[in-house]
């Protein structure tokens, strides 16, 4: 078990949910005010992807990633900033032509994604360590070796923490060679991302399975989606991991009620200390995952 647990809040995510959550973070300004509020409720790590303002829809502008950061770092809140590089990696399988990209498709090399990463040099930045079936269509999420090794060597160089994502244990055994070919500083940083289809499912089995794999000196954390989000925190806490919560991830504080990201972080918190365990600061978390110190 985690005693010294650090809360991550993904706050908006990527997903086609504006309009299934009223309150949603879609703006520059309501994505880092809902940072803000999951730091005040006891999270370390604010997890931010930044959406169209006038559609909600994701996006990977990043004079939005810079309004957001800005922000967060002139407010006189700490917290943690971890910035999604995920984005560019989405190909709609199109079923008339398959050659061809579908609409919804948005396909950029590593360093494009890495863009707004090179200008804001946040103290983390996720890598989606595989491509994925995304759903139960055409959709499919592509990150390839050669990408990987590309932007795990461009973040290195710019000092910046990757996360390592990890939806399935092909992808953590792909993360685990990115470590043993030096492109990951210690300690690396893995995040055990689980329920989303079709990567490994959100349940005990698949959360030790893939934190038995995890190199020795790893740090790591674990989240589930939707209704099993909170059954994954006591999850991670209990195999020795860090947790994540967050709107990114589910919407609802309990069945029928929607959430804010700062209940998601206070619920966390409550098992966490319920369990025994102490939640991290801002502080300890950079100390704890060896962060560069920044002016």
């Amino acid at each position: 078990m985690n005693t010294d647990v650090i809360i991550s809040c993904a706050v908006t995510g990527a997903g086609d949910t504006a309009d299934m959550h009223p309150d949603l973070p879609k703006t520059p300004e309501q994505i880092a005010n809902a940072a803000i509020e999951a730091a005040k409720a006891g999270a370390a790590i604010a997890h931010c992807h930044v959406r169209d303002p006038e559609t909600g829809k994701a996006a990977r502008d990043p004079a939005l990633f810079a309004e957001v950061v800005e922000r967060i770092r002139g407010s006189d809140t700490d917290v943690v900033i971890n910035l999604t590089a995920g984005m560019g990696g989405d190909w709609v399988v199109d079923a008339d032509n398959p050659t061809q990209p579908g609409p919804g498709s948005d396909l950029a090399g590593p360093l494009e994604r890495l863009r707004h990463v090179e200008e804001l040099l946040p103290d983390i930045c996720s890598l989606d360590c595989g491509s994925l079936n995304f759903g139960n269509d055409n959709d499919i999420y592509i990150s390839t070796p050669a990408m990987l090794r590309i932007m795990a060597a461009r973040v290195q160089e710019l000092g910046v923490k990757p996360e390592l994502e990890v939806f399935d244990t092909g992808h953590l055994r792909f993360a685990n060679q990115l470590v043993k070919e030096g492109l990951i500083d210690a300690p690396p940083l893995f995040q055990i991302c689980l329920g989303i289809p079709w990567g490994a499912g959100a349940d005990t089995a698949s959360m030790k399975t893939m934190a038995d794999m995890l190199p020795e000196g790893a740090e790591w954390a674990g989240f589930g989606i939707s209704r099993m989000e909170m059954p994954m925190v006591a999850q991670a806490v209990l195999l020795g991991g860090h947790v994540r919560v967050g709107l990114e991830d589910n919407l609802y504080l309990e069945r029928g009620v929607l959430a804010s990201n700062g209940q998601l972080v206070a619920k966390a918190r409550q098992i966490v200390e319920l369990m025994g365990a102490r939640i991290l600061t801002p502080g300890e978390a950079r100390e704890k995952l060896n962060l560069r110190q920044r002016n």
